[in-house]
């Protein structure tokens, strides 16, 4: 966390707590602490992240359902690709 915040009267949530709320693994909760998305509080080997948040990163990555593109990917190889090729039609 590199600037200041006042964590005053926040209630803080143990990593594992995070990755049990957001249904994601204790792996990506430490990614996103460590890539600055998330905020987080550190006491010795361990994080602490203030619930409020939490709240506050979902709310930012929440999806409106009717404005998202639908994506179809392809399996199969086309033009010479592999089977490791994947292409993705927007």
């Amino acid at each position: 966390m590199t600037d200041k915040q006042n964590f005053a009267g926040a209630r803080f949530m143990t990593v594992a707590e995070v990755a049990d709320m957001m249904r994601v693994s204790k792996m990506t909760v430490y990614r996103l602490i460590h890539a600055g998305d998330l905020p987080a509080v550190q006491f010795g080997r361990s994080y602490r992240v203030p619930e409020n948040a939490v709240e506050s990163y979902l709310s930012a990555a929440a999806i409106d359902p009717q404005s998202t593109v639908p994506v179809l990917t392809v399996d199969s190889p086309r033009d010479g690709q592999s089977m490791a090729e994947k292409r993705v039609i927007y």
